[in-house]
């Protein structure tokens, strides 16, 4: 079960550190992006949400105090998806159906990152394949 657990954090981390390689390297041209969608924060904004989802993805790959990284990534997703994908703001039709899938697609990741901190805060260290346990235990 332990090789089940790694695989699916495997493939959960990916898409965020994938995704803050993007913002790092790429954050001008988001910045922009987002001064568009009028999210607040410019390019410290886009460099600070890539840092939290590179750190929370490396943190939940090597079970360096998953819990907490799992809560780094939805942290960030929240206001990302309000901001970045706010789909009843669009009046084109394509542009909100865009929008909206963007939306969903973030709802079931930040789902997928709390299931992921329940299961280190209630398993801990008995998950195995992780560096350290949680740093919270709900039991």
């Amino acid at each position: 079960m332990d090789i089940v657990f790694l695989i699916a954090r495997l493939l959960f981390a990916v898409i965020f550190l994938l995704s803050a390689v993007g913002h790092l390297t790429q954050a001008d041209a988001m910045a922009q992006y987002s001064a568009y969608k009028g999210a607040p924060g410019g390019k410290a904004g886009v460099i600070l949400s890539g840092l939290t989802m590179g750190v929370g993805a490396l943190m939940v790959l090597f079970g360096i105090f998953g819990d907490i990284g799992s809560l780094l990534i939805a942290a960030t997703l929240i206001p990302v998806s309000f901001f970045m994908h706010a789909h009843w703001k669009e009046s084109d039709a394509q542009a909100k159906q865009t929008e909206q899938i963007s939306f969903n697609k973030n709802l079931g990741l930040i789902g997928g990152a709390l299931a992921l901190f329940l299961l280190f805060a209630v398993q801990g260290a008995d998950m195995g394949l992780s560096v350290t346990g949680s740093l919270i235990q709900l039991g």
